[in-house]
């Protein structure tokens, strides 16, 4: 009996790693012209960096309550309540800073399409080392078979 092992495409894994690089990159940009004061600039590259590694940890938490679902609800609370303080903080500063609207509407979706690809991202890595996994388990076992009689 073959089990099937699904694979994203190499065009789908290429299409991701593209669409993170890139919204990586517009929201570099976006953020190193940014015509606001140094301390706006800086609490906005920490307010991307939060969200962004947040939103790794709340993709992980996420496959992973899947698989397990024994974590504990104070650690739900630190993913869930982390992802949303730093979306939260991320999106009070870019309302608040005093630049023109036109700067907040081009960070805002940067931001966005840096979190959305984030997340796609972990997904994608996540599905790729769950099939490898499966992979070798099926080969582990196709080598420890008994022979048929």
């Amino acid at each position: 009996m073959q089990a099937l092992i699904r694979r994203d495409t190499r065009a789908w894994r290429a299409q991701v790693w593209i669409s993170f690089v890139l919204a990586g990159l517009l929201c570099a940009g976006g953020l190193a012209a940014l015509p606001a004061i140094a301390l706006d600039r800086a609490f906005m590259v920490m307010g991307y960096a939060f969200c962004l590694t947040s939103a790794f940890v709340l993709a992980k938490f996420v496959r992973d309550g899947e698989a397990r679902g024994d974590d504990s609800p104070l650690w739900r609370l630190v993913v869930w309540g982390g992802f949303a303080l730093a979306m939260g903080l991320t999106g009070w500063g870019l309302w608040r800073m005093e630049i023109h609207p036109t700067w907040k509407a081009y960070l805002g979706v940067s931001w966005l399409y840096l979190i959305s690809s984030a997340l796609t991202l972990a997904k994608t890595l996540r599905d790729a080392w769950e099939a490898e996994r499966a992979e070798t388990a099926l080969h582990a076992g196709a080598h420890h078979e008994p022979p048929a009689r």
